[in-house]
């Protein structure tokens, strides 16, 4: 039996602190959870130091932001496969050099080449994650470590491979729901500036020889015609500078924030932005309290991973609360963005000790509504754009042949 100093809050809010004994880490936070403890640090006492006690990746002096990189699914397969392989008995080494010599893309054979390194030079594998970060996020190691910690890691690693082919589902339907309508969208701006730019102005020509008194909407066409001929450079060069200082702009901390609050308010988008990031916060708080991160090391990374400030803001808000040792519960109450139910399900959660099952009830639940979500804003988006391209190409073309009817009817009349 091994020594644990741990530090934990009571269902009442106060912060307790003591020793318990257990085979290991994971036991020790099993035994702390069926007292309705909520685990804030937990140590090995008179040993080697406890891995990452806040769960926190430590990043050392040695760690670079560059370095080889991997696709979310190459990733995940790679993790199903390092599972696979360590519940098999293979030992550790051996396997990240069989996953690089099978890998196919250079991005994932020089991740392996680089952990097989690590892990040669006497590493563990969270320490040598630690020199790809472009490969692994802080959530991966943290999970990882933990595994190392508990000596579960084909169980961690079965987990994380689960969360990470569960958020690049979500990922998928969100971006294959997105695809028609920007496919579209540049389809009719493509349309318009031919129309605009090729063909309206055969026809002034036309228009200036009859000498008729033009209709106010084919005036109102050449003239926007004429000007995009003329300062054709100067819109496409406004344009791009736009963009790209809206882009300058969005990387700052004020305007992250403004945007994120506005993507929130937004009255179609809004709401699905919102349940998006609600699945991502439950699934990935779930993911690590499962895996025996602890609370205060969990709340960093969902943080960090949350994908929207205001997100953000309330976890990193609500973690200054449970250090001073109220329930999480309580500040993500005061907060505008988590809904009645997801803040009265981590409460019962956390006076059960059920918080991580509860937690991927509401990741299952939210994961459902984007999905609902998406087939209604799809068949919502496709009428609105038909309209859209309808009124702009059916607005030219009506301002061409209106002085051409006009002038056929006089004649007619004459």
């Amino acid at each position: 039996m091994i020594a644990f100093k741990y530090a934990a809050k009571k269902s009442g809010g106060q912060t307790v602190e003591g020793t318990i004994q257990a085979d290991d880490r994971t036991q020790a936070l099993a035994e702390l959870r069926k007292q309705n403890l909520v685990v804030l640090k937990v140590e090995q006492v008179g040993g080697a130091q406890a891995p990452a006690a806040d769960g926190k990746p430590k990043r050392g002096s040695t760690l670079f932001q560059g370095g080889p990189k991997a696709s979310s699914t190459e990733l995940v397969l790679f993790t199903r496969q390092l599972s696979t392989m360590v519940s098999s008995g293979l030992a550790l080494l051996e396997s990240i050099e069989v996953l690089g010599e099978q890998a196919e893309t250079p991005g994932m054979k020089k991740t392996c080449a680089k952990l097989g390194t690590e892990l040669r030079a006497g590493s563990d594998l969270s320490s040598a994650m630690e020199h790809c970060p472009r490969a692994f996020s802080p959530l991966y190691i943290s999970m990882v470590r933990a595994g190392e910690a508990s000596g579960q890691m084909d169980v961690i690693l079965a987990r994380l491979a689960d969360y990470l082919e569960s958020s690049q589902s979500l990922k998928r339907e969100i971006r294959s729901a997105m695809t028609y309508p920007v496919i579209s969208l540049v389809l009719v701006l493509g349309i318009t500036a031919f129309l605009m730019l090729g063909v309206v102005p055969t026809f002034r020509q036309v228009f200036d020889g009859l000498g008729a008194e033009l209709p106010a909407l084919t005036k109102f066409v050449l003239g926007v015609s004429e000007a995009m001929r003329n300062n054709w450079i100067l819109i496409l060069g406004g344009g791009v500078g736009l963009f790209v200082a809206i882009g300058i702009f969005l990387k700052t901390e004020v305007g992250g924030l403004l945007f994120d609050t506005l993507a929130f308010k937004a009255p179609v988008f809004g709401p699905l932005g919102k349940k998006v990031a609600l699945a991502r916060f439950a699934r990935t708080f779930a993911t690590l309290i499962r895996s025996g991160v602890p609370i205060m090391g969990t709340l960093d990374i969902v943080a960090e991973t949350a994908g929207n400030r205001l997100v953000t803001r309330a976890v990193m808000t609500s973690k200054e609360s449970v250090r001073n040792g109220q329930l999480l519960s309580e500040p993500l109450a005061k907060c505008k963005i988590f809904p009645a139910m997801v803040v009265r399900m981590i409460a019962i959660g956390e006076r059960t000790g059920a918080l991580e099952a509860l937690l991927e009830k509401i990741a299952e639940f939210y994961d459902a509504q984007v999905k609902a979500a998406i087939k209604s804003l799809t068949s919502l988006i496709e009428p609105i754009l038909i309209s859209f391209m309808g009124v702009i190409v059916g607005g030219v073309v009506l301002s061409v042949f209106l002085p051409i009817l006009d002038i056929v009817g006089k004649l007619g009349g004459n």
